[in-house]
């Protein structure tokens, strides 16, 4: 059986390869380490479910399971042989191979005639501002980082700094042909 490869479940594996660890303390993790930003863990429940699947096709196994107190019921995993080959396969293709990917943004722009061209053009306006200050705070962390991490630690931000930039000249661009050449466009919905 051949596990469903996905962003969250090649972090849980990459976590647990580091040292056995709780759903929680993985979530934790994530957070504390700024993956959140390439990993989603917004909804606890998926980190569940993944965990799930990574331990019904034994990628996972449960080392122990543990009550402090008051506190629910912990259940701590390990990866296992499986694991550990699997998630290596997952990083050598998800490295190697683009994957069709399908974002919102580009979505968006494929129908982009929806709105009337000066409210598309004050919708990238309000984009381009928010992909400016993310810039400006993911470079601010990194310029942090950089002094105590190796690049290694650092290049997926330093990836999504890239490519927000790309994203902003051309936000730039679509804005001012959209003011300079006066497109009028008839789209009824």
């Amino acid at each position: 059986m051949s596990t469903r490869r996905s962003p969250l479940a090649m972090a849980l594996l990459s976590l647990v390869g580091e040292a056995p660890m709780h759903a929680y303390r993985m979530q934790q993790l994530i957070k504390e380490r700024h993956k959140d930003d390439v990993v989603n863990v917004a909804q606890r429940n998926s980190v569940y479910q993944t965990i799930d699947r990574l331990l019904r096709d034994g990628l996972i196994a449960v080392l122990e399971t543990s009550r402090e107190e008051n506190r629910p019921e912990r259940t701590v995993y390990e990866l296992t042989g499986a694991g550990r080959e699997t998630l290596l396969q997952w990083m050598r293709v998800m490295l190697s191979t683009p994957a069709r990917e399908f974002p919102e943004f580009p979505a968006a722009l494929a129908f982009l005639p929806v709105l009337p061209p000066a409210e598309a053009r004050a919708a990238l306006e309000e984009r381009l501002t928010a992909v400016e200050a993310r810039v400006s705070a993911l470079e601010a962390e990194l310029g942090g980082a950089a002094k105590f991490l190796p690049r290694v630690f650092l290049v997926e931000t330093d990836y999504q700094v890239a490519v927000l930039r790309a994203e902003a000249e051309y936000v730039r661009g679509l804005i001012e042909d959209l003011r300079t050449e006066q497109v009028t466009w008839d789209y009824r919905l």
